[in-house]
């Protein structure tokens, strides 16, 4: 099979820099046609070789959480495109042959098998798997003269087509799988950008998506006459509104043994003279770093420090952190935070947890005579916590006191030392 890609890879390279601007129109659409049946194809592939990866455990065995996290470090996906991919490479798989036999030959394009597998195991569930393989026909069919939009709009009523005995009791039962639908898809990522500001995407379940709605609603309405903001920056305000009622509720659970609150890091005379003087110091680019890497403007770092708890912490020309507060037995309170502004969140290489799902790991064991110290602690997620614990790989402080990992050596025999990068700092 690596042969024989490779010799199509090869070919396809060769048709990167021809000429298509000597082509004649026919010969060009000709060739759109046959570069189309074969990005089906490779997705067939792709796929088939997905599912069997995921069937094999390979991605846990090499140290990620999920097939998905693997794929995303392989191949540079985003975790939710790197999950459909495992979704529909499963669904393919186990229930809908005939869908991957029809992406396989180009009949479909791999959005169309998207909404054909989950249609036609909303009819398996409803109908049984007679009326399933026909619903594979029927909308393989429709798939030669539809789009995915339209595909999936008629695809709410097949069982017309295919089982009209049971069709009203079965739409209920898809009404039923859509809502499983929507709570599986649901997701929220927070991009960090260029310039520290969020970008925030996502897709909510109708629940959530009310939730939302009732408690930033009262919250957008212009302040008066003169409030020149624009709808999308009002939502705005009313999120951070909703952040900031929920901080001072007191109700939120606690992580790492701390209250819900947020970390900022500044220097001791800088914030005096934003608490002292009324000019602020322009010279300064920002004034403060929060526990996520963000930066804050010295404006924004004066008001939150006059309705905040100030611990001083001393950091290093390296911004090693040296002192915050005194030790303790367990790695709370001060030490934690210290050790969140050094690992910004899980330190295992290709993760991407934050802080707040994190736990902090003593890298030679408190049982074993370890002592509690930032020297001796990273942060790691709750997966990752446990695959340290029970594999191979090992951690160290490497010589600028940040957390590197050593593989085991059949993974990697020259056990190079491997660093975690989605955190670092800017």
């Amino acid at each position: 099979m690596v042969e024989e890609l490779a010799q199509a890879d090869g070919a396809v390279a060769a048709c990167v820099d021809a000429a298509t601007w000597a082509q004649a129109e026919h010969d060009l659409i000709a060739a759109l046609d046959a570069a189309h049946r074969l990005e089906q194809r490779l997705a067939a592939v792709k796929l088939a070789l997905i599912r069997e990866i995921d069937a094999r455990g390979t991605a846990r065995a090499q140290g990620a959480s999920s097939t998905a996290v693997w794929l995303r470090e392989r191949l540079h996906l985003t975790i939710p495109a790197a999950r459909r991919l495992v979704d529909l490479a499963t669904a393919l798989d186990t229930a809908n042959p005939g869908v991957r036999r029809a992406l396989a030959d180009a009949t479909i394009t791999l959005d169309q098998a998207r909404v054909i597998a989950d249609t036609v195991t909303t009819v398996h569930t409803a109908a049984g798997p007679e009326a399933a393989d026909k619903a594979v026909g029927v909308l393989v069919h429709w798939a030669g003269q539809f789009d995915p939009t339209l595909l999936r709009k008629l695809g709410t009523r097949i069982l017309d087509h295919v089982a009209p005995d049971i069709a009203d009791t079965a739409a209920r039962a898809a009404l039923q799988a859509e809502t499983t639908r929507a709570t599986r898809d649901r997701h929220l990522t927070l991009s960090e950008q260029t310039d520290g500001r969020l970008r925030l995407t996502g897709t909510l379940d109708a629940e959530t998506a009310g939730l939302l709605r009732a408690a930033i609603d009262p919250l957008t309405a212009p302040s008066g006459p003169d409030d020149a903001r624009t709808p999308g920056q009002r939502r705005h305000d009313a999120l951070a509104d909703v952040c900031r009622l929920s901080l001072r509720t007191g109700q939120l659970p606690e992580h790492g043994g701390e209250p819900a609150q947020i970390v900022v890091t500044t220097s001791y005379d800088g914030l005096a003279r934003q608490l002292n003087t009324s000019t602020l110091d322009t010279g300064l680019l920002h004034a403060g770093t929060l526990d996520t890497g963000l930066h804050l403007t010295p404006e924004t770092v004066r008001r939150l420090a006059c309705d905040a708890t100030i611990l001083p912490a001393v950091l290093g020309s390296a911004s090693q952190v040296l002192d915050v507060g005194r030790q303790r037995r367990l790695i709370t309170g001060p030490l934690r935070r210290a050790l969140v502004l050094r690992d910004r969140g899980c330190a295992f290489p290709g993760c991407d947890r934050p802080p707040r799902w994190c736990d902090a790991h003593h890298i030679h064991h408190w049982a074993d005579g370890g002592t509690t110290n930032l020297d001796n602690a990273v942060l790691l997620c709750g997966h990752h916590h446990r695959h340290l614990h029970h594999s191979d790989w090992t951690v160290r402080l490497g010589g600028d006191s940040h957390p590197e990992f050593i593989p085991p050596a059949w993974l990697d025999p020259e056990q190079v030392p491997r660093r975690n990068h989605y955190h670092r700092r800017r």
